[in-house]
Formats: C-alpha cells, sequence, structure tokens
C-alpha cells in the first residue's frame, strides 16, 4: 500500500460537542499499541479522561479498522505492519475476502494456493499438483473441462477465487 498507515484521532466529547479537533498519527511512528494510544491520550490532554475516537483511517485494511480503540485490532495492525509488502498484501486479500478480519499471516500463506491468470488455470494446475490429471486417459485430456471443475471447487465450498490487480488470486477454504 502506497499511503501511510495512519489513523485520524479525535475524542467523542469533542465530537459531541461539535469539533473534530484531532489529528492523524503515523502508526509507523509506535512501536506498539500501548504506545500509540499514550500518544492519543497526550494528544487529547486538554480532557481529564479522554475517550478516543478513531474518526478516520489510512493506508491499511479496513479489517483493522475500528472507531473505538479495540486493543486486538490494534496489535493485529501493529503486527501487520512489520509484516513486508508481500504478505502485507496477502493478508489484505485473504482477510477482506475469504474470511473474517481475526486471520493472521499463517493462515494466510497456508490457505494461498496461488495466483493464476483465470480459475481454469488454477484447476489444471491443481489437477496435475495431486497427480488427479493422471486418471484421466491422455486421449481424453484435452476433452476435460477446466472451468467446470474450478466452478464446482468453488460452489463447493472448497476454494475461493479473488480477483485481484489483474490476477486470480486462489485460497482454500479447508485450512
Amino acid at each position: 500500500m502506497s499511503d501511510p498507515a495512519r489513523i485520524y484521532v479525535g475524542t467523542y466529547h469533542k465530537y459531541n460537542s461539535g469539533s473534530i479537533k484531532g489529528a492523524w498519527l503515523d502508526l509507523e511512528s509506535y512501536g506498539d499499541t500501548e504506545s500509540f494510544v499514550e500518544a492519543c491520550k497526550e494528544l487529547h490532554k486538554d480532557e481529564s479522561d479522554p475517550e478516543l475516537m478513531f474518526q478516520d483511517f489510512q493506508g491499511f485494511p479496513r479489517s483493522f479498522y475500528s472507531e473505538s480503540p479495540d486493543t486486538g485490532k490494534l496489535d493485529a495492525l501493529f503486527a501487520w505492519l512489520e509484516l513486508d509488502d508481500e504478505d502485507r498484501e496477502l493478508l489484505a486479500v485473504y482477510q477482506d475476502n475469504v474470511v473474517d478480519s481475526d486471520a493472521d499471516i499463517e493462515q494466510a500463506r497456508e490457505a494461498f494456493l496461488g495466483k493464476f491468470n483465470r480459475p481454469e488455470d488454477w484447476a489444471a494446475d491443481w489437477l496435475e499438483q495431486t497427480g488427479e490429471l493422471e486418471q484421466i486417459p491422455e486421449r481424453l485430456r484435452y476433452y476435460f473441462d477446466y472451468e467446470a471443475y474450478a466452478r464446482d471447487a468453488r460452489i463447493g465450498g472448497d476454494v475461493s477465487f479473488v480477483e485481484h490487480d489483474g490476477e486470480t488470486w486462489v485460497f482454500s477454504n479447508n485450512v
């Protein structure tokens, strides 16, 4: 993602009083949830006990966002920030399209079956990798309907096909 991971931090008191006064905080400036929340409270030290309100976000998947401070989501977000760009993208695609936001990078890696031009390309590769193609006589393989096989795998709940950046990303739903 090209935008820096940032959250616009205000408070519910200010918002309910008609103000959206706050600031964008760059998450990569903080090492963990605790230091980030402390910075948020410091930003709003004009209130005795600020009830933080995250009014906007950018540079990270929606699945990590919560309007109110959610320690679990913030911890997951800081873990996501430690990933390289490729793993960030993989986890974001997986969470946003296949599973709920509680999935971690290990689950995404385990479920990821690859990137293909089309679902039927995955089907041909899968059948070859698993050896199932060998069960079809060679003279009949040209007639095999890989598109139907991919469609049935999706309908049967075995895989998810996600169109992302002009490619078909394939994830197993059986992990």
